[in-house]
């Protein structure tokens, strides 16, 4: 076991010339010398709990290409179980317009999968022996997004202007240099972006300060995309702020039709010419028609729940967070009991309003981070990430009660209705996806069903 604490090794490494840092098996970092700190140029607290999927390493290899994640040298020695020898990884940071090059060695200490398995990596500086593309090179090869702007207004509706984007800027955006040298980084955005983030980069800009943070954006043809973003001031030789550098990559899963692209497209060159005008009439009639399409496109239209499109995009984020933090999902199907009966006795109209009242219980029982929607007729799905089982027959025991509580006015009577619940558990493994999710679900609330009613069924995925 790898004992940090053992003072003759502690003092060894306090007083080493070479960085060294520690990582768990989970990659996050656990110790690092003083020497590591120097060569990277951070404080002790920037760097103890960072893993390696934090947007604020810009690794390159030894010909200046960005450096894939599995090819962090915590990841190689993790995955192939090996030790990593002598090899040359150069660094990008906010501190310095160059590349830091460094010669990395690591190595397993302990056995993978065990709680005491540690991976240690070493390294020092090699930047004098290195000589390294051009930083414009770099930048117009990276595989990440990057986008520089000026740091002296970033007030709307003028600032920040674009003084620079990348290749992969114009691959991905659809944008050319020239429609975007001068514009606002704004124009990526739209209504669904998240007003807290963007206001949280606002003052960040406005404090010129570093700041990381996932985005919506939208390229040229309105197709939505997730960036993870890390922006950097950058500072002239009297150590003034003059400009900041934007480094983006895409984490997007979504795809949309051709059509909602082009609709989209639309309303976004709408809402750019709107905000660069006094508001008028039209700009208001267009403000609405914009957000009727948004509102048809990700919520149900009667019960205003997420529709199935919006709650694929928020499963898949949580199985992937369930994924790196070893948590487990559970997803469970809710179909309304003997629904037929209320549409057959009372008509569908009434049964409409069965609906909504049903969907918000629904609505109120599940947290805002939980992902809920209508899936269609009288059933719809929930999905959460939890740490044990009774965590999940909670929310479900929560549930069933509301809905056994509450009462319905339908004509001049009032009803009550009950629901069935399957909800499968499971850790998420690589090939765990919705459908089998769904499934397994399936299944389950029909067991459910045959043991009565008004109950729900756990289970594992079948």
């Amino acid at each position: 076991m790898l004992d940090i604490d053992n003072l003759d090794i502690k003092k060894i490494l306090e007083h080493a010339h070479m960085g060294v840092v520690i990582h768990r098996a989970d990659t996050s970092i656990v110790y690092a010398n003083p020497a590591a700190l120097k060569l990277l140029r951070l404080s002790y607290e920037q760097l103890i709990g960072k893993d390696a999927y934090d947007p604020q390493w810009a690794f390159v290899d030894e010909n200046g290409f960005p450096l894939e994640l599995s090819n962090y040298p915590v990841n190689r020695v993790l995955n192939s179980n090996k030790r990593l020898e002598n090899e040359t990884i150069g660094l990008i940071d906010s501190t310095s317009k160059e590349i830091s090059w460094y010669m990395v060695n690591a190595y397993m200490e302990g056995r993978l999968g065990a709680e005491n398995c540690f991976v240690v990596v070493t390294f020092s500086d090699i930047t004098e022996r290195v000589k390294p593309f051009s930083a414009e090179d770099i930048l117009e090869n990276a595989q990440d997004m990057i986008i520089v702007t000026e740091a002296d207004n970033v007030e709307y509706p003028e600032g920040p202007k674009i003084v620079y984007v990348n290749k992969a800027f114009e691959t991905l955006t659809g944008y050319s240099k020239e429609e975007v040298i001068g514009e606002s980084p704004r124009i990526l955005q739209g209504s669904l972006t998240d007003k807290v983030a963007k206001n949280e980069i606002y003052e960040a800009l406005k404090k010129k300060q570093s700041i990381s943070q996932t985005l919506l954006n939208y390229d040229k043809s309105g197709r939505p995309y997730w960036i993870d973003m890390n922006i950097i001031p950058l500072k002239n030789k009297a150590g003034q702020v003059t400009h900041f550098a934007a480094i983006e990559r895409d984490v997007s899963q979504i795809k949309f039709q051709q059509e909602q692209l082009a609709n989209r497209n639309n309303d976004l060159k709408a809402l750019k010419a709107s905000l660069e005008k006094r508001v008028s009439e039209r700009t208001l009639s267009l403000q609405q028609a914009k957000n009727q399409l948004e509102n048809m496109a990700y919520f149900d239209p009667l019960t205003q729940l997420p529709n199935r499109r919006f709650f694929s995009v928020h499963l898949s984020k949580q199985l992937a967070a369930a994924k790196r933090r070893n948590e487990m999902i559970a997803m469970g199907l809710i179909d309304i009991d003997n629904f037929k009966q209320i549409n057959d006795n009372y008509g569908h109209s009434k049964g409409d309003e069965v609906l909504k009242g049903f969907a918000e219980i629904i609505n109120d029982a599940f947290r805002h981070e939980d992902a809920i929607c209508r899936y269609g007729g009288e059933e719809f799905t929930f999905s959460i990430i939890i740490n044990h089982i009774e965590q999940a027959e909670q929310a479900c025991e929560r549930l069933i009660q509301a809905i056994r509580a509450t009462r319905y006015n339908v004509g001049d009577t009032t009803v009550n209705v009950t629901a069935s619940i399957g909800v499968c558990v499971t850790h998420c493994q690589a090939d765990t996806d919705e459908h089998i999710l769904y499934r397994s679900a399936d299944n389950l609330m029909y067991k459910a069903k045959q043991q009565g009613k008004d109950r729900y069924y756990i289970g594992d995925v079948e």
